[in-house]
């Protein structure tokens, strides 16, 4: 393992990266508090897949693992994908051929009667 360290360039190479990831979590912290929605959104996606390339990149090891990692990754990320494309429509949607969302209907009428509240329910 101390040959690894070594061939990344040691401890000062995982501070550098530790100290990268501190500063991107700072900026993912900030970012939103600035209330632009587009930078809210690139801050939030934007940084964590940076923050996730770096994490995998350099602290997983899968430069030095058999070519079978890689495969593995790629065949995990494509079954999440699969995944999500079959299960979104039905989340996101609040009717099917047979069945109905009630609850979630009921929360956007509340939404939408309420204006400007933003969806914030009346404590009156």
């Amino acid at each position: 393992m101390a040959g690894n360290d070594h061939a990344h360039g040691g401890e000062a190479h995982y501070i550098k990266i530790w100290a990268i990831l501190l500063v991107l979590l700072i900026v993912s912290i900030v970012g939103p508090e600035l209330g632009i929605q587009w930078v809210t959104l690139i801050t939030a996606f934007g940084v964590a897949l940076v923050k996730a390339f770096l994490v995998i990149k350099h602290f997983m090891h899968l430069t030095v693992e058999k070519r079978i990692i890689h495969w593995l990754l790629v065949g995990s990320l494509t079954l999440m994908i699969l995944m999500w494309a079959g299960i979104a429509p039905d989340v996101q949607n609040h009717e099917g051929h047979q069945w109905t969302n009630d609850a979630a209907k009921a929360a956007v009428e509340r939404g939408l009667d309420s204006g400007d509240d933003h969806g914030e329910e009346d404590d009156h």
